[in-house]
């Protein structure tokens, strides 16, 4: 599923968050079970292109969910990587093709193929983690793009955990007290001319305890 290209200026780091949610970042296996759905009797060819799909369903997810933030450049970014990246995922797309009909059959296999696909892409849809999703999605796609072509797959293994991660619900952390900050109820003075002497002094009986 491709998305219309949109003149988005860049931004290299927004941010939706106060404080950066821990999502657990780290690298993953590609044939973690937090990757996607299962495919049974895969090979390790299958399981890295499998990765790499999953990814970019995310991603493409990211930039129909997230034009609310148009700093993130979710979408900019997504139809910027299918252009830099087209080599590796066509690769990817036929491999997976391949798995399908390997266990479907030529006629039933495309079917599972687009069922798959389908339910990939509702995996990755929230509403509730949808900050957290689409600062993270934001900044994977930068680290995609910023990616030499060919490596694409290296991306997909250093942050697909964090990506998926990103779908649990998370709040921001309330910004600390600043002890030195001005206080807003600070008292004035009074400003009737009758608590004033000559001399522009305020009269005790007006000062205020």
């Amino acid at each position: 599923m491709a998305v219309l290209a949109m003149a988005v200026p860049h931004s290299a780091g927004a941010q939706l968050f106060l404080t950066q949610p821990d999502f657990k970042p780290g690298p993953i296996s590609p044939d973690d079970p937090l990757v996607g759905r299962p495919i049974p009797g895969a090979t390790q060819a299958e399981y890295r292109a499998i990765l790499l799909w999953n990814m970019r369903a995310g991603l493409n997810v990211a930039a129909l969910q997230c034009q609310f933030a148009p700093s993130l450049r979710t979408v900019g970014n997504y139809n910027a990587i299918l252009a830099q990246h087209s080599v590796e995922m066509a690769n990817a797309y036929q491999v997976i093709e391949g798995y399908f009909k390997k266990i479907g059959g030529p006629v039933k296999g495309p079917r599972l193929f687009d069922d798959y696909t389908t339910i990939t892409y509702n995996n990755w849809s929230t509403m509730q983690a949808q900050l957290g999703f689409c600062q993270t999605a934001a900044s994977v796609g930068r680290a995609a793009l910023a990616a030499p072509k060919g490596e694409l797959f290296t991306v997909a293994q250093k942050r697909m955990r964090e990506l998926r991660n990103s779908l649990i619900p998370m709040s921001d952390f309330a910004a600390p007290y600043n002890p030195w900050a001005i206080q807003i109820n600070a008292k004035l003075p009074p400003l009737d001319p009758q608590c004033y002497d000559k001399k522009d002094q305020l009269k005790a009986e007006c000062v205020r305890p």
